[in-house]
């Protein structure tokens, strides 16, 4: 028979232990890849949707190249399966064999789409520690970039991929990360705009403030999706950053919703949303509610910085970011300090 009392009391103890775990926890020591130098060779990896033709791969070693790297190409570039880049099988075969190749030092994906939540149970993430290397992608990467933040102690970076437009902005954010192992802030940037009111950068501060932790997050839908699944990590005291794109007011809703009711939304130290391209809905039935209005109903209650409108997301100027670092956000301002080089 099981002594009631006993039960109530381990249950306690351990309530306490996690409670005090969140408080105590020692900081995560990261296992940093060494920063890119020219002539480095880099993986070119599809682990969601396909590469349309010979011309579409010719471009994007071009893309490497002109990074000053060396492009090594994943044996499924030209695979198509449905919408996917060769089955799962071949997918995260070849992304294994990047993970496991020593003489890669970095991985870009060459596009997103849909497919990497599929592959996550046959990657083998320790190869990322015993070999530290980053992965460099958005949008459907997101799901890579939280399985390695809950899998190893490897940072990864959530920027441009590899067929992005790779503007100046978006170049400069990633060469300084990546080449130059420095530490940025963020800020908007509203040099572009051509208004005498800026309205594309204006930041909206949902609940003023600074606060520290460690950059998790990426896709709001990929994010949602992984909810209840072993591949997400513990987003404790973290710094979530989110964006997306195509998705109407009602789903980013329902999507901020289900990260509150599984008590994500309630153990962050801050968060920063980025971009919702295309977020509008075209129909009359959900479009009471603005994006801004969704976001200040889930988030100022929050009671921790939160603010919108960082340059984050599917935009032609994304800022990179990393993936499993200490940062510092400011939400009054709108800015995103790095506190930690992602290369050693």
């Amino acid at each position: 028979m099981i002594d009631r009392r006993s039960a109530i009391a381990g249950v306690g103890a351990a309530t306490a232990l996690i409670l005090a775990g969140r408080v105590l926890a020692a900081p995560r020591k990261l296992t940093r890849p060494p920063r890119l130098r020219p002539g480095d060779t880099v993986g070119l990896v599809a682990p969601a949707g396909f590469v349309a033709d010979r011309f579409g791969l010719d471009e994007l070693g071009a893309t490497v190249r002109a990074m000053g790297l060396v492009p090594k190409f994943a044996s499924n570039l030209l695979e198509r399966h449905g919408y996917l880049a060769g089955t799962d099988d071949s997918r995260a075969n070849a992304l294994n064999a990047m993970f496991r190749d020593r003489a890669v030092r970095a991985i870009f994906a060459v596009r997103g789409g849909w497919g990497c939540e599929r592959i996550l149970p046959l990657l083998d993430f320790r190869s990322l520690d015993a070999d530290p290397k980053l992965l460099i992608g958005s949008s459907d990467i997101t799901a890579l970039h939280l399985a390695i933040a809950a899998r190893t102690a490897c940072p990864s970076l959530h920027g441009p991929n590899l067929a992005s437009a790779w503007n100046a902005v978006a170049w400069d954010s990633f060469h300084r990360l990546v080449f130059g192992a420095e530490t940025p802030v963020y800020t908007a940037d509203d040099a572009a705009e051509d208004r005498l009111v800026p309205r594309a950068s204006r930041i909206r501060s949902f609940h003023p403030g600074t606060a520290r932790g460690r950059l998790l997050g990426g896709n709001l839908s990929v994010l949602s999706a992984l909810v209840g699944t072993p591949y997400l990590p513990d987003f404790t005291g973290a710094i979530l950053f989110l964006e997306d794109t195509n998705e109407a007011e009602y789903r980013i809703d329902r999507m901020l919703s289900q990260l509150a009711l599984s008590g994500i939304l309630g153990r962050v130290a801050g968060v920063a949303f980025g971009q919702c391209t295309n977020c509008a809905n075209p129909g009359p039935s959900y479009s009471n509610f603005t994006i801004y209005e969704v976001l200040e109903q889930h988030l100022a209650k929050l009671g921790v910085p939160a603010f919108q409108g960082a340059e984050i997301g599917h935009i032609a100027g994304q800022l990179s970011i990393p993936v499993g670092v200490e940062a510092e956000i400011d939400a009054s301002v709108g800015t995103i300090r790095i506190l930690e080089s992602l290369v050693s």
